[in-house]
């Protein structure tokens, strides 16, 4: 999942200051998993805006709106209402719901209340670990289901590197090097012999933006129709 952290209040305070009417719209799905960006927290959010407003003699008003995700058109049609009366809206959706909010409704300030941090999984109650870098070349059929570009520091694609030391990291002692977890788990299911293929260098050109159309849908939406 996407996991995010919420900006500092202050950043937020200050982008929003502006405006006299403010929305505080959460979602539902990743955001709300890893506790930052879902109904509740843009709840607590509105709240504290409204009482630093409060303090210091501000007349503005927050108002809450949740949909189940904003990165899907379908969904965001249900904030209509509420961004009609809104002079600004502050999305708590990651970097991809927060830009095609601004993009469904464009003559409507979106702010962001989040910084999106990277693709992780729940490591246990409250903590989230980075798993993936979306790095659109997946190697993880050759590396044992390690990957190597967010796990190892220096995203190295055939390591380990010189500075690994006794199944350690360099950059950290406490960390297991990526690349001997990869050994022990290509050993573990008798696929070392992956390590013999050379992974080539990523392909840094014309990476973004992305866009992928299944291939079901290549009639639908070829530059042809």
């Amino acid at each position: 999942m996407i996991v995010a952290e919420r900006k500092p209040f202050k950043e937020i305070a200050v982008a929003a200051s502006g405006f006299r009417k403010v929305l505080v719209a959460g979602c539902g799905t990743c955001v709300a998993v890893c506790l930052t960006g879902g109904e509740k927290e843009a709840g607590i959010l509105a709240t504290q805006l409204d009482m630093a407003a409060q303090l210091g003699d501000r007349e503005q008003v927050f108002s809450v709106g949740c949909v189940e995700r904003q990165c899907d058109r379908e969904f965001l049609e249900e904030l209509g209402p509420q961004i009609a009366e809104a002079d600004a809206v502050i999305s708590m959706a990651c970097g991809a719901g927060i830009q095609f909010l601004a993009e469904a409704y464009p003559d409507t300030p979106v702010l962001a209340g989040v910084n999106t941090t990277f693709i992780g999984v729940n490591e246990d109650v409250g903590v989230w670990t980075e798993r993936c870098r979306s790095c659109r070349n997946c190697v993880l059929s050759i590396t044992g289901g390690v990957c190597p570009i967010s796990l190892c520091p220096k995203g190295m694609l055939n390591g380990p590197c010189g500075g690994a030391d006794k199944g350690k990291c360099e950059t950290d002692r406490e960390r297991d090097c990526a690349w001997s977890v990869i050994y022990r788990r290509l050993e573990s299911t008798g696929r070392l012999i992956n390590l013999e293929e050379v992974i080539e260098a990523r392909d840094h050109r014309d990476l973004l933006p992305g866009r992928q159309v299944h291939p079901a849908y290549e009639r639908r939406y070829s530059a042809h129709e």
